[in-house]
């Protein structure tokens, strides 16, 4: 596997204007590009862990939040799925799922080595989907992976579907349902708060116009903005090393009043839904966080 090996931090705006501009590319790759994009020796900003932790409703503790390497291993996938070598445009991807593992936690003055590649190109019934695998590393020690499957609708895929496809009764195995635990009332920017942590610039988190751009009617939160939110509302109650399994259903479409229910799984295990607040049947979440 060929590394790509960056000396800092991806400025994302450029990479997702490139994608952009290259969306239609003739002669787009079929297969996965067999390169590891790779960042060492990265170190947490506070300034930054503080300001990631107030948009998402952490404490800052002498542990890393669950969810945020997933914000160290995010510009390495957009290097990667905005190369021409990708076969997915990035422009419009959406995020299908995500499972993290954190095998310790992670004190936020460790300095880390961060890398990702991708897994699993397959088709789907909208599109073709994709993972990105990310993998955080301190001294050597592997100490948090994240699996990320994100869809590209409409677009080709290899004939054969994986049969290693994500399950979903295996990642959320049953949605709980009654009585909200919390209401969340989400403000029509919050894309944009969540993108100026995450550098998650998408454009159908933006705004409601280049979201309708890509199909969508209105502006839609990131799926690691919600999976974040509704672990925050169970700190405390699981331990810093923990696998998180999301799925997300339908997207919250901004500004959006929700529901978070919530339901004890066993030990050191919690399952959660995020649902509508008028109409209960409408799912947007689906985790399961297990110590």
């Amino acid at each position: 596997m060929a590394v790509n090996e960056l000396t800092g931090p991806p400025s994302l705006g450029p990479l997702y204007a490139s994608a952009a501009a290259g969306a239609v590319w003739p002669g787009r790759a079929r297969a996965l590009p067999d390169t590891e994009i790779v960042r060492r020796g990265v170190t947490v900003d506070p300034a930054h862990l503080a300001d990631y932790a107030r948009v998402c409703g952490f404490r800052v503790t002498d542990a890393l939040p669950l969810t945020y390497p997933h914000v160290l291993t995010f510009p390495l996938q957009v290097v990667l799925m905005a190369d021409r070598s990708f076969p997915l445009p990035l422009p419009g991807m959406v995020h299908l799922a995500n499972r993290i593992t954190a095998h310790r936690p992670i004190s936020p003055s460790e300095t880390l080595d961060v890398h990702v590649r991708a897994d699993r190109f397959t088709a789907n019934a909208k599109g073709a989907q994709v993972d990105l695998i990310g993998v955080v590393e301190s001294d050597g020690e592997v100490v948090w992976e994240g699996r990320s499957t994100y869809l590209s609708r409409g677009a080709p895929a290899p004939v054969v579907k994986s049969t290693e496809d994500y399950d979903e009764d295996i990642l959320a195995p049953e949605a709980p349902s009654g009585t909200p635990n919390a209401i969340w009332r989400v403000p029509g920017d919050q894309g944009r708060r969540y993108a100026g942590v995450s550098g998650d610039v998408n454009p159908i988190h933006l705004h409601p116009w280049t979201a309708k751009a890509m199909g969508f009617p209105r502006a839609v939160a990131h799926g690691m903005w919600t999976a974040a939110h509704a672990l925050a509302a169970l700190e405390g109650r699981v331990p810093d090393a923990a696998t998180y399994d999301v799925v997300f259903r339908k997207p919250v479409l901004l500004p959006a009043t929700v529901g978070l229910v919530t339901a004890r799984d066993g030990n050191d295990a919690w399952r959660f839904a995020v649902r509508g607040v008028k109409d209960p049947e409408k799912l947007h979440l689906i985790g399961r966080v297990q110590g």
